[in-house]
């Protein structure tokens, strides 16, 4: 939906079940149709839409990207934002690091990604632009230093596609590289070291001259508007980083705030044997959850959530100073604290779980006052994993999404209080 300083307000459907086009379609129906008549029934809702590779795929074929805009027309939605990120099924079995492949060494990641901008400026309204987030590049174990100048000439690759298509549509794209904890791109630091080195730099300039035949000056304009980064709101909490250095450190930059995704995660303040088993419920064997734990200035990272478990029962010494954990479990946003499990009550263990939210509502507070970015993304994606939900597998489709319907709007007017209110 729209807000007030002309930006876009969604939640991603990547937290429904689906990669079939058939599926994606269905989840329109039954969950985004439920969550717009809940948060604005007599305007327009924009959609932040997933389309896995196959239902991109599919989109080719004759008349079905006609009958996707005629079924959005239909419904009163939108299409102003792409997620990219997950490149096939994305719930029902293990995730975990699945979820960074293809990468974006892979020739698979560029072509996905550039069928999903030909989608996209199809589906965009007039005078909207529009934008994909996608991987932070690949899952850092995985990758060489050697791999790093392959990825940047994919990257730059996608950027000329952009280019083209701004060209011959009039649809302006960018892509948006969404910094998360064990990626390549994993800091802030990280990001803008990336962009300085490899896409902003004088060898990128002229590998886009190469690929455009535009003059250098063009080809350093184009790559600032084609790439930029998704703001993960849980993924930069969880390293321990503050809003407004995230925000300063990309405008210092120059890089684009492409999408801003609003979202939070688990805080620990004191990490302890018996403060951590308040976790327990949040072991899944679908998404990956890492872990990043503060140590004073010393921050230790964990790949999930087991590991940092399995770590600090290893740790001898019960009187060394507890650090703090910050998780990467998306929670709905509206919470700023987790209340414990049915068995850990009746341990009579005291609820200890937090959330990131001080950092979201700093974020949010940023982007009302500056208007830092055009898209607005909430991303809990994990609700049918959430411990304390309360979700069946039985029941009608219609009746299982009323109150995933009603968490989701929650979360929506919790960001329009934050933008909008007093």
């Amino acid at each position: 939906m729209r807000i007030p300083g002309e930006s876009h307000l969604t939640y991603c459907t990547n937290v429904h079940a689906g990669e079939s086009l058939a599926e994606i379609e269905r989840n329109l129906r039954v969950h985004v149709a439920g969550v717009k008549r809940l948060i604005c029934p007599d305007a327009p809702f924009g959609v932040g839409l997933w389309l896995s590779a196959r239902a991109a795929e599919a989109l080719r074929a004759g008349g079905a990207l006609a009958q996707l805009r005629a079924l959005l027309e239909e419904l009163g939605l939108y299409v102003f934002t792409l997620n990219g990120f997950p490149y096939g099924a994305f719930h029902g079995g293990p995730v975990k690091t699945a979820v960074y492949t293809p990468d974006w060494r892979d020739p698979r990641r560029l072509a996905y990604s550039n069928a999903l901008a030909v989608l996209l400026a199809e589906l965009l309204p007039d005078g909207v632009d529009g934008s994909i987030s996608t991987l932070p590049c690949g899952f850092k174990p995985s990758l060489r230093a050697a791999d790093h100048a392959l990825i940047a000439d994919q990257l730059l690759q996608h950027a000329a596609h952009l280019h083209a298509l701004r060209r011959s549509t009039g649809k302006t794209i960018a892509l948006a590289l969404e910094p998360e904890p064990c990626c390549l791109l994993e800091t802030t630091d990280e990001a803008v070291a990336f962009f300085a080195r490899y896409l902003h730099g004088a060898d990128a300039v002229r590998r886009l001259c190469e690929l455009t035949g535009e003059p250098a000056a063009e080809a350093s304009a184009l790559a600032r508007r084609h790439l930029g980064v998704c703001l993960d709101a849980c993924h930069a909490a969880v390293e321990h980083e503050l809003a407004a250095e995230v925000v300063g450190k990309l405008q210092a930059a120059g890089i684009a705030i492409v999408k801003i995704q609003l979202s939070a995660g688990i805080r620990i303040a004191r990490a302890t044997a018996e403060s951590v088993r308040a976790l327990e419920p949040y072991l899944d064997p679908v998404y990956l959850h890492q872990v990043v734990a503060r140590r004073g200035q010393t921050l230790e990272r964990y790949v999930d959530l087991p590991d940092a478990l399995a770590a600090l029962a290893q740790v001898p010494d019960e009187r060394a100073e507890p650090a703090e954990w910050r998780v990467h479990y998306h929670v709905p946003i509206f919470l700023d604290r987790l209340r414990e499990s049915a068995p850990l009550r009746s341990a009579g263990v005291v609820p200890l779980l937090e959330t990131t939210q001080p950092f979201l509502r700093e974020l949010l507070a940023l982007q009302r006052a500056q208007r830092l970015s055009p898209h607005l993304e909430v991303e809990t994606y994990t609700w049918d994993v959430l411990p304390f939900t309360g979700a069946s597998p039985e029941g009608s489709a219609s009746e299982l999404a009323q109150p995933l319907a009603a968490g989701l709007a929650r979360e929506l007017r919790f960001c329009l209080d934050q933008l909008t209110g007093p």
